[in-house]
């Protein structure tokens, strides 16, 4: 089971609520480090592993140097998270770009930045071309289709709007080899948040019986296979966490089988998590401001589903600690509310968590991944402002809190005063 511990008091959150008023995120740099060294050592057996961090996970300069210090990489697929990995110094091929329906100028900053361009369209091929020139090594990403099942985050492969079709992968290697491409790489992403190891393993043995194919059909060799990444994290106290170490031997014994002992030249394998990276080690942290009852009971806090879209959005469990009372009774069901004006604007429905009163400071876990990231402007909300949890207890401000200035900025108020209507 997944033990769900904050790493603060509450004594030591309330004195950060006066240097940073709530909600906040705050992120663990301990558990991130700790974390990302552990799926280093699952894949140690492969000399040229490499983890490429998904930045859309937590788009943060200071959590993306923190694991650039421990050796990951960028997976992007945008302009901007181009330009934050070029900012902490992640260039070259230590970034994979994997967009879709990607306009010319962002597959120009990825070529400037010497990123490996991971194609999601066959179409792509003579767009690349045309517009920007093809780069010396290019990647492909493969939509099994009904071949493979997804998950519920996904979606069924079939449906999603991701990659080429395996007839698709054939004959685009092939554009890609007559047209002197001679460096290749090969990936897939078909599930997210998955616990199962076996569905990994899945995965590695199509990739892998994949690249054997293409090999001795068109004569070309592979220098990676992206696994892609999905590895999910135990939100849910009973949820286990996806056994690394026996994720990485179960991978390890599939290359041997299928690259080594098939005599296909050795290859190095990728991955692209975000999720499982940084998702346990970050917490949002709000106040509550009221308690209703009218049909049922109701706890209203200062952060809302613009602080973390993913339980209004997906339905999705996060776990609740009310600080300073972890040890007592959960006897207390209600719904966890925040204040748009949208009735999913809940963090938990139904939710038994310990008696709680107004001031108490709430701490939602797992939002370290796909939280702040998320966060939008409705209801003209301001985001947050994120923390970090040095490894030597100190705790620094690492994006500050929006201003309604910074909401009003992009208008031009000046010029409504001229406005003839």
């Amino acid at each position: 089971m997944a033990e769900k511990k904050i790493p603060l008091t509450r004594e030591q959150l309330e004195a950060l609520t006066e240097r940073f008023p709530t909600p906040f995120h705050i992120y663990d740099e301990t558990g991130i480090r700790e974390n990302a060294r552990r799926l280093k050592v699952a894949f140690a057996w492969n000399p040229g592993f490499k983890e490429y961090f998904a930045v859309k996970a937590a788009p943060n300069p200071y959590l993306m140097k923190i694991l650039k210090s421990e050796g990951f990489g960028s997976d992007c697929s945008s302009f901007g998270e181009l330009l934050l990995s070029e900012k902490v110094g992640v260039v070259g091929e230590d970034i994979i770009f994997t967009s879709n329906d990607t306009p010319a100028y962002e597959y120009a900053k990825a070529k400037e930045l010497g990123a490996i361009i991971n194609l999601d369209d066959i179409s792509h091929i003579q767009y690349l071309e045309d517009h920007v020139g093809l780069p010396e090594l290019v990647c492909c990403r493969y939509n099994p289709g009904p071949l493979k099942a997804g998950n519920a985050i996904i979606g069924h492969p079939e449906e999603a709007k991701y990659g080429f079709t395996r007839e698709q992968l054939f004959e685009g290697y092939r554009i890609l080899r007559d047209k002197g491409i001679k460096r290749f790489g090969l990936h897939t992403m078909v599930a997210s948040n998955e616990l199962d190891v076996t569905y990994f393993l899945e995965t590695a043995q199509m990739l892998f019986d994949l690249v054997g194919e293409l090999t001795a059909e068109l004569g070309i060799e592979f220098e990676f296979v992206n696994l892609g990444g999905g590895i999910g994290i135990p939100y849910k106290p009973e949820d286990e966490a996806v056994d690394l170490a026996a994720l990485g031997e179960g991978v390890r014994k599939l290359y041997e089988e299928l690259i080594i002992g098939r005599g296909i030249t050795p290859l190095d394998i990728r991955l692209e998590c975000g999720r499982m990276i940084t998702g346990p080690y970050g917490y949002l942290v709000g106040r509550v401001l009221h308690k209703k009852h009218t049909y049922k009971q109701y706890v209203g806090l200062d952060a809302c589903m613009a602080n973390l879209m993913r339980p209004g959005m997906y339905g999705a469990y996060h776990h609740i600690t009310v600080a300073g009372k972890e040890n007592e009774p959960s006897d207390f069901v209600c719904d966890v509310t925040g204040s748009l004006c949208e009735n999913n604007d809940k963090f938990a429905i139904d939710r038994a968590i310990p008696q709680v009163d107004v001031d108490d400071l709430v701490v939602i876990h797992d939002a370290g991944a796909h939280g702040h990231s998320m966060g939008f402007n409705y209801n003209a909300k301001l985001r947050s402002a994120e923390l970090l949890l040095r490894e030597d207890g100190d705790v620094i401000q690492i994006r500050r809190a929006e201003t309604i200035e910074d909401h009003f900025a992009t208008l031009d108020l000046d010029g409504l005063k001229s406005f003839g209507v």
